[in-house]
C-alpha cells in the first residue's frame, strides 16, 4: 500500500474521529452516550495504529504530526478527569458523606466519648463548685461567659443586629473550623494530638457550661446554644473521628506500608473533615443569625430540637437508598493483595 492509497482509505475515519471529538469535548461526561464512547475508543485505537504505520514507513512529517495531534486529543478526551461539578459535591454531601461516616462509625464513637465524657464531668464539677472550675479555666474568662448569658443578647432585629451578627458569623466560621482542623490534622501524630484536642475542648466547654448553670443563666445559655449546637458539636466530633482515622493508619497499617496506609486512610479522613466543614458553615450561619434572635425561648427550643433530629436523620439515614459506600482502604487492600500475588507468581 502506498501513501496516497492509505490516505484515501483512512481519511473518512480520521474526519469522523475529529467530528466525534469536537462534539464530546463540548459535553459533560455524564451526557456521553455508550454508543459515542464505544465509537470514539474504536476510532482512537485505529488512529493510533495509523500513526505507528506512518512513523514506521516515514510517509511525511506533516501527516505524522496530523495523526499525532489526533491521538493526543483523543487521549485527553477519553482519559480526562471528571469535573468537580456542583452536582458531584451535592451528591457527596447528601449520600457519600453520611455513608462514609457510618462505615467509619467506630472512630466516630471513640471521638464522641473523648469529647462528651470530659465535658459532662467538668460541667458537673463546675456547676457544683465554681471554685474548683477555676483550676481549669481562668476566672475572668468564666465571669465574662456568665455575663454574656445574663440576659438576652438582643431585644430587636435592626441594623445593629445585622451588622454585629455578620461580623460574628465570620468569627464563628474561623474559630470553629480552626478547632475542627486541629482535631483532624493532629491525628497524623499517631492520633495523640487528636485525643488531646478532644479532651481539652471537652473539659473547657464543660467547665464554662457548668459555671453558667451555677450562676443561674442556664435558660439563656441553652436556648442560645441548642440550635447551632447540633451541627457544631457533631462536626467537631466528626473531625476528631477523621483525626483518629489518620492516627489508626499510622499505628495499624495492616498489609500496607505505613506511608501507603496513611495515604489511603487520609483519603477517607479528608472526606470526613470536608463534610464536617460543611456542617460548621451551617452552624456558623445559625449561630450568627438565628440563635441570638429576639424570640421566645420556647421557640428556640422547638427549632433546636428539630435541628438535632435533622442531623440525626441525615447522618443515620443519608444515602440509605443506595448501597453504603465501601471504604477506600478496602479497595486499596484488594489492589495490594492482587499486586502482591502477581509478584509472587512471577
Amino acid at each position: 500500500m502506498n501513501r496516497e492509497r492509505f490516505i484515501r482509505q483512512r481519511r473518512n475515519d480520521w474526519q469522523q474521529f475529529e467530528t466525534l471529538l469536537t462534539g464530546m469535548k463540548n459535553r459533560r461526561l455524564s451526557r456521553w452516550s455508550g454508543h459515542d464512547i464505544t465509537r470514539l475508543s474504536g476510532l482512537y485505537r485505529s488512529v493510533c495504529y495509523d500513526l505507528s504505520l506512518v512513523q514506521s514507513r516515514e510517509w511525511g512529517a506533516r501527516l505524522e504530526q496530523y495523526l499525532n495531534d489526533l491521538v493526543a486529543q483523543g487521549h485527553n478526551c477519553l482519559y480526562r478527569s471528571p469535573p468537580r461539578s456542583l452536582d458531584t459535591a451535592l451528591k457527596f454531601l447528601s449520600q457519600g458523606f453520611p455513608q462514609l461516616l457510618r462505615a467509619r462509625r467506630h472512630f466516630f464513637f471513640v471521638s464522641l466519648a473523648l469529647f462528651v465524657v470530659p465535658f459532662v464531668i467538668s460541667m458537673v464539677i463546675a456547676a457544683i463548685d465554681p471554685v474548683m472550675a477555676e483550676r481549669i479555666i481562668d476566672r475572668t474568662h468564666m465571669e465574662q461567659a456568665g455575663e454574656n448569658y445574663s440576659g438576652d443578647l438582643y431585644q430587636n432585629i435592626d441594623a445593629k443586629f445585622a451588622e454585629e451578627r455578620s461580623f460574628m458569623t465570620g468569627f464563628y466560621v474561623w474559630n470553629n473550623v480552626g478547632i475542627a482542623f486541629r482535631c483532624f490534622a493532629l491525628g497524623v501524630f499517631f492520633g495523640v494530638g487528636t485525643v488531646i484536642t478532644l479532651l481539652f475542648n471537652g473539659i473547657m466547654l464543660g467547665a464554662v457550661t457548668g459555671y453558667i448553670i451555677n450562676q443561674g443563666f442556664a435558660d439563656n445559655f441553652f436556648s442560645f446554644a441548642i440550635s447551632h449546637g447540633s451541627f457544631e458539636l457533631t462536626a467537631i466530633v466528626i473531625s476528631g473521628a477523621a483525626g483518629l482515622l489518620l492516627g489508626w493508619g499510622m499505628i495499624h497499617p495492616g498489609e500496607l506500608s505505613r506511608r501507603e496506609s496513611l495515604r489511603v486512610h487520609g483519603i477517607d479522613a479528608i472526606k470526613l473533615a470536608s463534610g464536617a466543614g460543611f456542617m460548621l458553615v451551617i452552624a456558623a450561619l445559625i449561630e450568627g443569625y438565628f440563635s441570638p434572635m429576639a424570640l421566645p425561648h420556647s421557640v428556640k427550643y422547638v427549632v433546636g430540637t428539630m435541628l438535632w433530629a435533622l442531623v440525626f436523620v441525615y447522618l443515620v439515614h443519608g444515602g440509605r437508598e443506595t448501597t453504603d459506600a465501601g471504604t477506600t482502604i478496602d479497595s486499596h487492600r484488594r489492589r495490594f493483595s492482587t499486586a502482591h500475588s502477581a509478584e509472587n507468581a512471577e
